[in-house]
């Protein structure tokens, strides 16, 4: 248990989630909106940025490398670009909090600066793997290393000469893809990154906002070195990611009836919204339209009886984020659904299937593990208890969410980095209909 530090939340059953919500901006867009901007010739403003610890320790890496960043409101960013190569060396390691998207985008962007860096983090972040980015950007000719094992910090050589490369991913990934394709604004000839599986696109598409066109065929994506970035307008939408807990929730409460404003329907983070429809979610989508580049949808979502089903393995990359809501999902409904080809979670914030695994145990689920996923048997209640989040926040607002099925109140331990990606969750919450106290962890039930 991680009592005795930080704080806790006391999560009761109640009546239906109802309402119209708006969910913060998407994470992944704020990072690329702050990224790509810093480097662009201009001034860009950026709308809907999220205001979670996560973006702003990218926002605070590139004010440290002499990028002028105005906050004239919440949620607004104007970002004074300059230029690919107007960045200046930081007086100290660049702290990049819990977002493993920026350490690994921030290598690629920083692989062929004239300057030394050193990217650190948290102890989460500083216990994930980096070597998947390590290698393919030490292939084009940049001189990075990390700790034994390819753990941070890492340390970035300034002055490498990087040279474009056709990189085959292994494994699919969007935080790699998109490192390498950064660095490719700074290599010699062209950068073409291959995906066994499609993953979500905000780079290639982002880029293209920017003024730098990336040719995309099948599943890869290449760029030309040397292309200057424009400044432009980025409007970000509300995040699949926060959507998604209320979409279980609100699929799982009897009687309720949420609408969520703008979410990103980016198809390549859509996964959960698809599983959740073949287990029986009725979910539609409504007011379809494009915002910043991206599209997004009001999603209504009314509560529905949920039924097991075998999650297509091809799916997997486009839910990555939202397997732990899905736990949730499978733990409540009807008959048994099968996770395989995800064991990419346990190498997140968090072991997630480790941690969801016992916190559903804990509160009654009926689960195996497996190396890649997971068995679930549903039930139509659970119980309560205590149960701990892994200082993880995804698993922090799933467990909030199973908290609505169980017959007792659950306590969740360890919740401070809800606020990495969703500041706001209690709040939002509170104001659909859930009951959610926060206390010090030192307290007793």
């Amino acid at each position: 248990m991680s009592a005795g530090a930080g704080n806790a939340w006391i999560v009761r059953a109640g009546g239906p989630l109802r309402g119209c919500l708006r969910v913060p901006g998407d994470k992944s867009v704020s990072h690329r909106a702050v990224m790509l901007a810093s480097i662009a010739e201009g001034t860009s403003r950026v709308h809907g940025f999220l205001e979670g610890a996560d973006t702003l320790a990218t926002a605070a890496a590139f004010r440290a490398m002499g990028v002028r960043i105005e906050a004239p409101a919440p949620s607004e960013r104007i970002i004074h670009g300059v230029g690919l190569h107007g960045l200046s060396a930081a007086s100290q390691a660049l702290d990049c909090g819990n977002a493993g998207t920026a350490m690994r985008l921030l290598s690629g962007l920083l692989a062929a600066q004239r300057f030394d860096s050193v990217l650190t983090g948290d102890d989460s972040l500083r216990k994930r793997p980096m070597r998947r980015v390590i290698e393919p950007l030490t292939q084009m000719g940049a001189r990075i290393d990390g700790e034994p094992g390819g753990l941070p910090p890492l340390r970035i050589q300034g002055g490498a000469v990087l040279t474009g490369i056709d990189y085959a991913l292994p494994v699919a990934s969007a935080q790699v893809k998109s490192a390498l394709l950064l660095a490719g604004l700074y290599a010699r000839g062209d950068t073409t990154v291959t995906e066994p599986h499609p993953t979500r696109d905000y780079t290639e598409s982002m880029l293209a906002a920017f003024g730098v066109p990336v040719q995309r065929h099948g599943n890869s994506a290449r760029v030309r070195g040397g292309m200057p970035l424009s400044a432009t307008r980025i409007d970000v939408p509300a995040d699949f990611s926060s959507a998604g807990f209320f979409l279980v929730a609100a699929s799982l409460v009897p009687g309720s009836d949420l609408l969520l404003e703008a979410v990103g329907i980016n198809p390549r983070r859509t996964g959960l919204l698809d599983t959740l429809i073949d287990m029986g979610g009725d979910i539609t989508l409504e007011n379809r339209r494009v915002l910043g580049g991206e599209p997004v949808a009001d999603i209504r979502v009314r509560a529905a009886r949920l039924h097991g089903i075998s999650v297509p393995v091809e799916r997997v990359p486009d839910m990555i984020d939202e397997f732990p809501a899905l736990f949730v999902a499978a733990a409540c409904a009807e008959g048994e659904t099968r996770v395989t080809g995800a064991a990419e979670l346990r190498v997140k914030e968090s072991d997630r299937i480790g941690v969801m695994a016992a916190g559903l145990r804990a509160l009654g689920a009926d689960l195996e593990e497996t190396a890649d996923g997971a068995i679930l048997r549903g039930r139509k209640q659970l119980v309560g208890g205590r149960v701990d989040s892994g200082t993880d926040h995804r698993c922090a607002m799933s467990l909030a969410v199973a908290a609505l099925c169980c017959s007792e109140s659950v306590r969740i331990d360890a919740v401070d980095n809800v606020a990495t990606s969703f500041p706001d969750f209690e709040k939002i919450a509170i104001s659909a209909g859930i009951e959610i106290e926060m206390i010090p962890c030192t307290a007793t039930k």
